[in-house]
Order: C-alpha cells, then sequence, then structure tokens
C-alpha cells in the first residue's frame, strides 16, 4: 500500500491517511479482506506516532470501511456500494461547488454551465 502525506497541507496526517485508504478503497486498489498495514508498522514506515495511524484506523471502521479484528489486524470491510455511492457524490458535490465559485469569479451564467453538461452528457451517450 502506497500511502503519501505531506506537512506543506492545512489536512491533518490522520486524515490524509484516511483519505488515501478510502480512495484506494473505493478505487477498487484495496479488495475486500486484504490486510492492511498495522498501526505500528504504518506508524513506522510513515515516520509518525502509531496515535495518528490508529485515529485514521478508528475513523475507517467507524465508517464501515475496514473491520479490525483484536490480535489479527485490520482488513478492507465487504463493499457496502451505497458508502462508496456516497464517497463518489461528495467527491462530485465538491468539484461542482468549485465549477459554480469559478463561473460566478467569472461571470458566466448558470445556462452556460448547463450547456457545458448538456454537452459532455450528449457526448457520454
Amino acid at each position: 500500500m502506497n500511502i503519501i502525506i505531506s506537512n506543506g497541507t492545512d489536512t491533518p496526517i490522520f486524515k490524509q491517511i484516511k483519505n488515501s485508504i478510502k480512495e484506494s478503497i473505493c478505487n477498487n486498489n484495496l479488495k475486500e479482506g486484504e490486510a492492511l498495514p498495522s498501526v505500528r508498522s504504518l506508524a513506522t514506515d510513515l515516520k509518525i506516532s502509531f496515535l495518528t495511524v490508529k485515529r485514521a484506523y478508528d475513523e475507517l471502521e467507524e465508517e464501515g470501511f475496514i473491520k479490525t479484528i483484536p490480535g489479527k489486524g485490520s482488513f478492507i470491510a465487504p463493499k457496502n456500494l451505497e458508502l462508496i455511492k456516497e464517497e463518489k457524490l461528495k467527491e462530485i458535490e465538491k468539484l461542482t461547488s468549485k465549477i459554480y465559485n469559478i463561473a460566478k469569479i467569472s461571470n458566466i451564467s448558470n445556462d452556460d454551465i448547463k450547456e457545458i453538461f448538456k454537452i459532455i452528457f450528449e457526448e457520454e451517450k
């Protein structure tokens, strides 16, 4: 598993780890039942506190992405298609919001944006 963290961002390290694992699950790079590195192992590899990794794993488990079995480790949970869809919808909402803000700053009308989306959707048919 390849997790890259950056100190040059406002995103806390535990969230970077969490987001990286979630993205790998949603993109099918991590499969159901696959073992994650132990908390200590990943912390050592990333040269960070094990508490930071533990927090990321705890949140991933709360959200249903992983399952931790005491004494055995953490594993990718069976895919919840609704959970994955929700993650993708959040991503689309962020991107759409960014598009809207750029359009607003650039004085591009809602009708122009709708026309762009209409053309894109028609090309995909």
